[in-house]
């Protein structure tokens, strides 16, 4: 069974990754508003991750029975006043989430919990691959702040489509 503080510290991720999941909707709805759709559908399949993401935590939770809570989220910040901020933003926030997930880990192995830390290193795998794509993201948009449709082509280009990943952990409720 996960510790106390592990526990809390998870149920404080789950309302991170929603917190996560709303302010990427926000981001991927000024974008949808600016007639900017490869730039929404790349926010709107964030949001979806995010939303995952939390419900792989309950997932984990619910397996370990562990009743989960739902902390209360904060507003999204949803104004921007060009196609570089909700990106840089998003980099803001990754980097704040990979931080969290280091600090889940520290207290899993601090508390002995090898299954909670074999857990937490799909995420921490992942949020490596999630700094480094917004990375590049908001460098291409700071080249082409002029020029947004320089972004979607560079979207429509690469592509997203990272499919599914078998080494991901359940998600409570089926990924959506």
């Amino acid at each position: 069974m996960p510790s106390e503080r592990f526990i809390e510290q998870l149920v404080g991720q789950i309302g991170h990754e929603l917190a996560a999941h709303n302010q990427y909707v926000a981001c991927a709805v000024h974008y949808d508003a600016e007639t900017l759709p490869r730039l929404a559908a790349f926010f709107y399949a964030q949001a979806l991750e995010e939303r995952n993401h939390a419900m792989m935590i309950v997932r984990y939770l619910l397996d370990n029975d562990v009743r989960p809570r739902f902390p209360a989220l904060p507003e999204p910040r949803v104004d921007f006043d060009d196609i570089v901020e909700p990106i840089a933003l998003a980099l803001d926030q990754e980097r704040t989430v990979t931080d969290q997930f280091v600090a889940l880990a520290r207290t899993a192995r601090e508390d002995g919990d090898f299954q909670g830390e074999q857990f937490l290193g799909w995420f921490l795998r992942e949020q490596t691959e999630e700094v480094a794509s917004m990375s590049d993201l908001l460098a291409i948009a700071r080249r082409a702040a002029d020029s947004p449709l320089l972004v979607e082509e560079h979207l429509a280009r690469e592509g997203a489509d990272r499919g599914e990943d078998p080494t991901a952990p359940a998600v409570a409720g089926g990924a959506v």
